[in-house]
């Protein structure tokens, strides 16, 4: 049977290949970008099973009125793919006042604007699937990624309340934590900060630290995508790529080494 999804940031990388996945194989795509007209070769394509919503995630009215319009369009709204989102690269000490509330905006508060305007569909529905996509950085952070690696563990939090707060209303929550792929997320779709001289050596040894087979390709994420979209019993986190695997599960054995070594005081902290 066919889903109506909702996907925002579609006009290229994870969200386009998403998006024309779905639509490949018979589903309903509400698919959202600033600049629509990078959708335009889906709806040749696909016609009628592709509505194409100009949208800025950081306009919450905006993105309750789409959420609207694709509920008035298709009838309903199966799954919300919370994909928008960028990559904001720079030191902490470099990061200026915008930087920070873009990046912010963006990746953290459109998403909950947007699962906030989904909810009561699918509330009434009695079912949903809301998919956000955080990072390997959602779970463990890195230099000159720290303000990206901050709105990403925001969402790691935020999304682990609300599906505590939504199961009984049959609604799923799934976070997807991918590593590196070959999209434009580390490119063209990328914002910099401007750069001060005496962070060199750390950004130097930030990208010499970074695996040659570290980026995986974007088109076999496809498959792990439509089974979590089709599981019933779909995980809270998934992540993608053998790097996101290896760099988490090394980095939670190193912090509970770190809390064992401290466990005395610890537990010495309780007081009587």
């Amino acid at each position: 049977m066919s889903k109506t999804i909702f996907i925002t940031g579609a006009s290229r990388g994870f969200g386009k290949l998403w998006a024309e996945a779905l639509l490949q194989r018979g589903d309903k795509v509400v698919a959202t970008a600033r600049d629509i007209s990078a959708l335009d070769d889906l709806v040749a394509k696909y016609g009628r099973n592709i509505l194409p919503l100009k949208l800025d995630v950081n306009e919450r009215r905006a993105g309750f009125n789409a959420i609207a319009r694709a509920k008035e369009h298709f009838g309903g709204i199966d799954v919300l793919i919370n994909n928008a989102g960028y990559g904001l690269f720079g030191t902490i000490e470099e990061m200026s006042e915008r930087d920070a509330r873009d990046q912010m905006e963006t990746n953290f508060f459109g998403l909950l604007w947007l699962s906030q305007a989904v909810l009561p569909i699918m509330r009434e529905q009695g079912h949903g699937r809301i998919i956000q996509l955080s990072s390997v950085l959602g779970l463990i952070s890195r230099p000159v990624l720290g303000l990206y690696a901050a709105s990403k563990f925001a969402v790691e939090g935020l999304s682990e309340s609300l599906a505590a707060e939504v199961k009984d209303f049959g609604i799923k929550v799934s976070i997807i934590e991918p590593a590196g792929f070959d999209t434009e997320w580390g490119s063209s779709s990328a914002a910099r900060t401007v750069a001060m001289p005496e962070y060199n050596e750390v950004k130097a040894s930030h990208q010499a630290g970074i695996p040659p087979d570290f980026r995986g390709s974007a088109s076999g994420t496809i498959d792990a995508v439509l089974k979590l979209i089709d599981s019933e019993n779909p995980p809270l986190r998934l992540l993608l790529g053998k790097y996101a695997n290896m760099l988490v599960k090394k980095e939670y054995a190193n912090r509970s080494a770190e809390w064992d070594s401290w466990l005395e005081v610890t537990l010495a902290s309780q007081g009587k």
